[in-house]
């Protein structure tokens, strides 16, 4: 199917026209900034896990789930549509991830560990010390 221009779809029916229907992909969560040793560490951890990443834009940091919807059908539709949960309901696609991809506004953007401590690395001095075991 054609790709057609995002501005000239009516919202009822853009959904059906965006590849792998994006935004049922994953879920985010909103997390404090991290800030320490500690806190990076932690993070390291998060997104050492298949299927979690981490990223920060003008809004704050959050946690990415990177898991579709079990309610997702192959045509890009909902399969629950008039049961969807309230968040479904007042998501607004007046412009959405079809429109532009959603790492266009991310400031930071760790897909694994490895981004993490390359990240970590440069921010802080003794950040391999920190790494170490004591042992």
């Amino acid at each position: 199917m054609r790709r057609p221009d995002p501005a000239t779809l009516p919202r009822d029916i853009k959904c059906r026209y965006c590849p792998g229907t994006r935004c049922c992909t994953y879920v985010t969560q909103k997390i404090p900034a991290p800030r320490s040793y500690a806190d990076f560490d932690h993070l390291r951890w998060q997104v050492a896990h298949e299927g979690v990443e981490c990223y920060r834009d003008e809004s704050g940091w959050y946690l990415m789930f990177l898991s579709p919807c079990r309610h997702l059908r192959p045509d890009g539709r909902c399969g629950i549509y008039a049961t969807r949960p309230g968040i479904c309901r007042d998501y607004d696609n007046d412009y959405c991830e079809f429109d532009a991809p959603a790492e266009e506004g991310f400031l930071v953007h760790f897909r694994s560990d490895r981004d993490v401590d390359a990240y970590c690395r440069r921010r802080f001095r003794h950040w391999d010390a920190y790494r170490r075991d004591p042992a």
